[in-house]
């Protein structure tokens, strides 16, 4: 491998990853559980292959950072996870994809219990147009909880997961859109996560927020690290280095390499990852 070239560069490399490394070490691979594998999966719109025939596992409770180019296939990974890609006429996989050793495109699988099992947080804020309260007791109203008192556990159990209870507690019957950018992201964490979700998936979920608001959702990560399985969609590499274990580095719908962030970012196995990270292309 190449040596770097600048001593700036090594030093943006040395404070992309000083962060991670102050967590705790990933666990090692024997004391790993996985409950999501892809094997040789890819993913089809029409005739053009964005995602091609990646091979990967993704383990519990811990943080996995893809990272990559605009339209390298990151998101239509992450989105093919719990299938909202489905919703794409196009769209079509090939390969396996597997969740609890179950076909995520089975013709058994059950995409409303897969979507309560594998919750969603998109690149910009998208609350309802309902109160703060509905929002967050629509999922598990939509899953049969209809009792007032359980209802009211959960909605408040769920804010302050997302770190926004004290912010709203007083006004919870007050429409969702009147929060700023960063409370509104939190709300909709809070709502992927009062239906009980196994796994985490966060599409750019600061790349519309400032700094402020940027901070507090980084920190709900390492928050909800350990009790959720959080994959997570980053253009932003010091981001990628500080919530994640693990790190996926896609380029034209190809994994080019997966591994522990630290040793990603600072001795990476592929020429080519070293030439991203170090902003020789991106």
């Amino acid at each position: 491998m190449n040596t770097l070239t600048s001593n700036e560069t090594t030093g943006q490399r040395k404070r992309a990853v000083s962060v991670s490394e102050r967590r705790e070490p990933v666990k090692p691979d024997g004391e790993r559980k996985y409950h999501l594998k892809a094997e040789k999966f890819s993913v089809f719109y029409g005739a053009f292959e964005a995602v091609r025939k990646v091979s990967c596992r993704f383990p519990e409770h811990e943080v996995t950072a893809l990272i990559g180019p605009s339209g390298c296939g990151k998101s239509t990974l992450l989105r093919a996870i719990n299938r909202m890609n489905d919703l794409i006429p196009s769209c079509h996989v090939n390969g396996l994809l597997q969740f609890d050793e179950q076909d995520v495109y089975g013709s058994k699988l059950d995409v409303t219990v897969l979507r309560r099992r594998i919750g969603m947080v998109f690149q910009k804020p998208n609350p309802f147009p309902k109160s703060i309260y509905d929002n967050v007791a629509y999922g598990p109203r939509l899953h049969g909880t209809r009792n007032r008192i359980e209802l009211d556990e959960l909605v408040e159990t769920s804010l302050r997961k997302a770190a926004l209870w004290d912010e709203v507690k007083d006004r919870l019957e007050a429409n969702a859109l009147g929060l700023s950018g960063g409370q509104q992201q939190r709300l909709c964490l809070a709502r992927a996560l009062a239906v009980d979700p196994e796994i985490l998936l966060m599409d750019e979920p600061t790349s519309a927020l400032d700094p402020k608001a940027t901070t507090a959702i980084e920190d709900l990560i390492g928050t909800l690290r350990g009790s959720y399985t959080i994959i997570i969609v980053t253009h932003n590499m010091q981001q990628a280095a500080r919530v994640s274990d693990l790190t996926a580095f896609l380029y034209e719908g190809v994994l080019v390499e997966f591994g522990a962030t630290t040793q990603l970012f600072t001795n990476p196995e592929q020429k080519q990852t070293e030439d991203y990270i170090t902003g020789r292309f991106g």
